[in-house]
């Protein structure tokens, strides 16, 4: 399994550095962020090193999103959330920070104050447009 040498979540998969490990399979890590959003606050990861998403291998995505299912579940439970929040960071203009694919549960409540980002506005004919553009990348 490919791992990279420098990269904290490898090292955090092989035990080089301490974290607070939630769930382990053979081809998943879950363990708890140390800045969380919320208390609760869990990653999920490959243990094969990936960049990002569209670095993964078909496989390890299916296993990624089968673990962060389960986790989610008992984070939920556990944390007697009303809802989850599960996110991807991919790339740094997106706010990667560890070039290490890694997918974010975050238990939310009613009355957390967090806020879901702005959204925008097409301009007349941009959305088709844009559809055009994006179902003609896809092979």
């Amino acid at each position: 399994m490919h791992q990279d040498p420098d990269c904290i979540f490898c090292k955090l998969i092989r035990k080089e550095l301490p974290c607070v490990r939630v769930y382990e399979d053979d081809s998943t890590f879950a363990f708890m962020d140390i800045a969380p959003v919320n208390k609760g606050h869990v990653l999920v990861i490959p243990k094969r090193h990936s960049e990002t998403l569209l670095h993964m291998d078909e496989r390890d995505a299916m296993n990624l999103f089968k673990s962060v299912q389960l986790v989610s579940d008992a984070v939920k439970k556990a944390t007697n959330a009303d809802g989850i929040n599960i996110l991807m960071s991919n790339f740094k203009a997106a706010g990667q920070i560890v070039l290490h694919a890694h997918i974010h549960i975050v238990p939310r409540f009613k009355d957390d104050g967090l806020k879901h980002w702005p959204s925008t506005k097409y301009k007349e004919g941009e959305i088709e447009k844009l559809q055009r553009l994006i179902a003609d990348e896809i092979v």
